[in-house]
């Protein structure tokens, strides 16, 4: 009987996890050039521009948001001060917007399971390939730091102030104040403000996106473990705050520096390990952007866009 009953609570165990899975959409239809990691998009004047990881900031160009055609780098040659975070000038995760009528990119150089790393900037009067100015490094961390300066992301606020927030396979996301006259860290607000981690180690969130909605600031993060194919574990979990510094809580009120984090999206069907988002308004909503590891094409990363709904209590959903 006991036996029975283990049977019974695993069977439906099974049930709950595939109910879960089928409610997942699919990515929407995207062709092209699609394969890539850590993805963040805009639409310009002439078109969408995406820029993701590796190779001086890897760009891809769009009329229309489903073909995506390579269009070279950001950048045709490294900054000097990349090697000292990567020995292989390898820059990872930007993060594009355009704020006062210039194009701002924000950016990560590291090398992998190290944090000794840098978050740079660069600006461009037109947001495409090869019309960047690197403008140098924003924040760092060395390897005696609890943290790593990875994956940027800028929010301006209601009152028009800015934050990057970042991070970090060490203890979890972290925020600063920016300059918005510089896009640099603040003159006078130094404070170093966290936002999200895990009891767990190795404190597994990274990738941080916010966007203001209605009343509140929701972040987005990345958990667990990205960058291995059909064994990666990537989801995308989000909180909720009426400040942009926090504390940022889940839909059950489980504050994200506690470990709290709803899900929005996971492994299902083909999809394996969606993170490395970045959050896009566009004509016809809010934009989640980010990669996964398609299962039918052993494992390749390849670009997802959903766009995201709220329910009525203002939680996020992609559809």
């Amino acid at each position: 009987m006991r036996r029975l009953s283990r049977i019974v609570a695993a069977a439906a165990a099974a049930l709950t996890l595939t109910a879960a899975a089928l409610a997942y959409p699919g990515p929407g239809l995207v062709t092209g050039d699609v394969v890539v990691h850590d993805p963040t998009m805009i639409r310009t004047p002439s078109g969408y521009v995406l820029y993701s990881t590796h190779g001086f900031l890897e760009a891809r160009t769009s009329t229309d948001r489903i073909h995506f055609t390579r269009a070279g780098n950001a950048f045709g040659s490294p900054p000097s001060w990349w090697r000292t975070y990567s020995p292989d000038n390898d820059p990872w995760a930007p993060d594009i917007s355009q704020q006062g009528g210039r194009y701002l990119m924000y950016y990560a150089v590291s090398s992998f399971g190290s944090n000794n790393s840098a978050i740079g900037l660069a600006t461009s009067p037109t947001g495409r390939p090869g019309t960047w100015t690197d403008q140098g490094i924003v924040y760092s961390t060395t390897t005696g730091s609890d943290h790593n300066a990875i994956d940027p992301n800028l929010l301006v606020d209601a009152q028009g102030q800015w934050w990057l927030s970042f991070g970090s396979y060490w203890t979890g996301i972290r925020m600063i104040r920016l300059d918005p006259a510089t896009g640099k860290r603040h003159p006078s607000d130094r404070t170093l403000y966290h936002l999200a981690t895990r009891p767990d180690a190795p404190y597994a969130v990274e990738a941080p996106a916010i966007i203001r909605h209605g009343s509140y600031y929701y972040l987005f993060a990345s958990y667990d473990r990205c960058c291995a194919g059909l064994d990666s574990t990537y989801k995308i979990k989000v909180g909720r705050s009426t400040s942009p510094t926090g504390p940022y809580v889940d839909r059950s009120g489980r504050r994200m520096l506690d470990g709290g984090g709803t899900l929005v999206l996971e492994t299902h069907d083909q999809v394996v390990g969606p993170g490395g988002q970045s959050l896009m308004s566009d004509v016809d909503g809010d934009l989640l952007v980010y990669h996964y590891y398609d299962r039918n094409d052993n494992g390749t990363p390849k670009l997802g866009i959903n766009l995201i709904g709220w329910d009525s209590a203002g939680w996020p959903y992609v559809y």
